[in-house]
């Protein structure tokens, strides 16, 4: 074959997947929309690897949903209120085990689905943490921030509802507890617990309507949030380390930002850098240790449920059990565990708040003072050891007490450390406004 002959082929299909492209622009706008949120997106050219996380978000919900779609066609959603008294496991159950054993692979999708809840949760966690770093939701990102807290917020609910769903011993207690804190709730509580258990109790139909919230939809809501996300990120611009707004600075003639560079190629080719750190991880995990010393998938959630047998210690997955401790550590109101409710709900809608708190002179923690460091590490710091509290029995901390002279030095520890995380929002405005921060330069530093 000649290079003319070669040639002519080439010019051939490049005119072909021209005309293919021009059709569909005609009547969708895929052009423009490629170039509005990729190729003449202009972000600015001083991320660094915290920007990682939000593209490794959008990958794990693609991982969850595609795992999910394969798991819904072996999982069977029924569970008979006598399996677990006679000893039997339920169909629900039975159906995991299933996928578990029989079906090719299955246990690959299986824990790849378990895995990918922990690690949707620590990429999520970091990407909130570089936002409150660099004040990503300050102005003119308000409204990404909120979009980003109703992420936060599905995500956390889609957690709840698929916990459930492989009806082992800690997934049925878990939601028996969880769901018995709706009751707390003055005059509709009992009411809201019936509604949301569909029984009087954890059972069947409790099962049915956790699957479809799981299945169909929160994933709908998700989608849903994660593409309004996008949009008011991509309307406002990206933050970045520096908290400098790039868009203030323009080339007269094109109008692009100085201190930007196109999203694509550059940042979609720097993305795989952290894509390829995150598979290596998450693949060492599915295949060395999926359950991460019962972290991510719990030993007595391998045990069919049984309503006549409560486990020794129940709690929620670890990346509930920050407000899990928070609901321990408020004291009831005679047997009234209402108050404990309302703080560990607070404890994650104040999240919501922050474009409104920070009285900050600057936006970067790069050129913030001493001060709001101090108590952002104090932060950190009581999120962590309220995790921590939030995973191990209270009578082992009963035991060590005990020896210190303190029978509740959990509870006391889990108070100091509730009070912390409050008092991290609730002063924000004070020690933000009398922070001593540095001058921040005119455009990006690198």
């Amino acid at each position: 074959m000649t290079n003319k002959s070669v040639t002519e082929k080439k010019s051939v299909l490049a005119g072909a997947i021209e005309n293919t492209v021009n059709w569909v622009d005609e009547r969708f706008p895929l052009t423009s929309n490629v170039k509005a949120h990729l190729t003449e997106y202009y972000a600015p050219k001083n991320f660094n690897f915290w920007y990682f996380f939000g593209s490794l978000a959008m990958l794990v919900l693609v991982i969850q949903i595609v795992t999910g779609i394969f798991l819904t066609m072996h999982y069977k959603p029924d569970a008979s209120p006598l399996d677990g008294i006679l000893g039997n496991p339920s169909v629900a159950f039975a159906s995991v085990e299933y996928i578990m054993r029989d079906v090719p692979w299955g246990y690959v999708i299986r824990y790849m689905h378990s895995t990918g809840a922990s690690m949707f949760f620590v990429v999520i966690y970091l990407h909130m943490f570089r936002g409150i770093i660099y004040s990503s939701y300050r102005n003119p990102r308000e409204l990404i921030w909120l979009f980003g807290m109703g992420i936060f917020l599905a995500l956390m609910g889609e957690a709840f509802f698929g916990y459930l769903l492989p009806w082992g011993q800690m997934s049925y207690w878990g939601a028996q507890v969880i769901t018995s804190l709706f009751g707390t709730v003055p005059l509709i509580g009992p009411d809201l617990m019936e509604w949301l258990r569909g029984d009087y109790l954890v059972g069947d139909a409790t099962l049915n309507r956790f699957f479809a919230f799981h299945v169909i939809a929160l994933p709908l809501v998700l989608l849903g949030l994660v593409t309004a996300h996008l949009i008011a990120l991509h309307e406002v611009g990206s933050n970045n380390p520096d908290g400098v707004e790039i868009k203030k600075t323009k080339d007269k003639k094109t109008g692009i930002p100085l201190d930007g560079i196109p999203f694509h190629p550059y940042y979609t080719v720097k993305d795989m850098v952290g894509v390829v750190v995150f598979l290596i991880v998450f693949s060492a995990i599915i295949f060395f240790a999926p359950e991460v010393g019962g972290y991510f998938l719990e030993a007595n959630n391998f045990v069919p449920a049984n309503p006549l047998v409560t486990p020794s210690h129940i709690a929620p997955t670890w990346y509930f059990t920050p407000y899990y401790s928070i609901l321990r550590a408020v004291p009831p109101i005679g047997v009234s565990q209402f108050p404990g409710v309302v703080a560990m709900g607070l404890s994650v809608v104040v999240f919501a708040f922050l474009p409104w708190l920070d009285r900050g002179a600057v936006k970067s923690i790069r050129y913030r003072g001493t001060l709001y460091k101090k108590w952002l590490f104090a932060f950190v710091v009581s999120f962590l050891v309220l995790g921590y509290l939030g995973t191990v029995p209270a009578d082992k901390f009963g035991q060590f007490g005990a020896w210190l002279g303190k029978a509740d030095i959990a509870t006391v520890v889990a108070r100091i450390f509730t009070v912390v995380y409050f008092a991290f929002f609730l002063l924000m405005p004070w020690y933000t406004k009398r922070d001593k921060t540095l001058p921040v330069p005119e455009r990006v530093t690198g």
